[in-house]
């Protein structure tokens, strides 16, 4: 990978990682309890974390964070501005759906890269077990909210999508990377993730 590609590479987690902290520290207000409030806090707390890392490892490599970032603020930004969560139950989904479809579309690019760079940008902490069991006492509390929910899920991953493919398009680099030596191409890894998606969604006890 090139020197270019791997800093391009970064620089999206690295925003992604850093928006995350915010929007989970944000979120955390709409929990229902505090044990809630802490859960959702301790997971901004490995984001950032994680995207101290990924800066520290960019800044080694000469090349500043703001520049690797710049990059991405625009989709990145839009895509957590029209999906604003209303009550806890959708930060949960979100954290679950979202986060989650994300992490799908950077492990694919990341999967040409070695170790220990590519233990780097991928990201096991954001407490998938955690979200997946609050969605599940959501719909048991109130089964009427599974319908509300499968529809926020499907609306996340249409705009993940929408975004993926916007910085798909717009960076030949990270476009390079998905479709090398001729693997994968940008349609067939967006059907990838949407059959994940669709696992997901059962095992949180929603309809895809």
């Amino acid at each position: 990978m090139s020197g270019s590609a791997y800093a391009d590479l970064l620089g999206l987690v690295a925003f992604g990682e850093l928006l995350a902290f915010e929007r989970m520290a944000g979120d955390a207000r709409l929990a229902p309890d505090l044990r809630r409030r802490a859960a959702l806090n301790g997971m901004a707390a490995a984001e950032i974390a994680n995207y101290r890392r990924l800066a520290d490892r960019l800044t080694a490599l000469g090349v500043p964070p703001e520049v690797a970032m710049a990059p991405y603020v625009e989709p990145l930004q839009a895509y957590h501005d029209s999906t604003e969560p209303r009550d806890w139950a959708e930060v949960v989904t979100k954290a679950y759906v979202g986060d989650a479809i994300t992490d799908d579309f950077v492990r694919e690019i990341a999967d040409a890269l070695e170790e220990p760079d590519r233990a780097l940008v991928l990201d096991d902490s954001r407490y998938a077990d955690f979200a997946a069991a609050e969605i599940r006492v959501a719909v048991a509390d109130d089964p009427r909210v599974a319908g509300r929910l499968s529809m926020w899920a499907r609306r996340l991953v249409g705009e993940a999508l929408s975004q993926a493919g916007r910085v798909a398009a717009e960076r030949a680099t990270l476009t390079a990377l998905i479709a090398r030596d001729g693997r994968v191409d940008v349609p067939g890894l967006f059907g990838s993730l949407t059959t994940a998606h669709t696992a997901r969604m059962a095992a949180a006890g929603l309809n895809n």
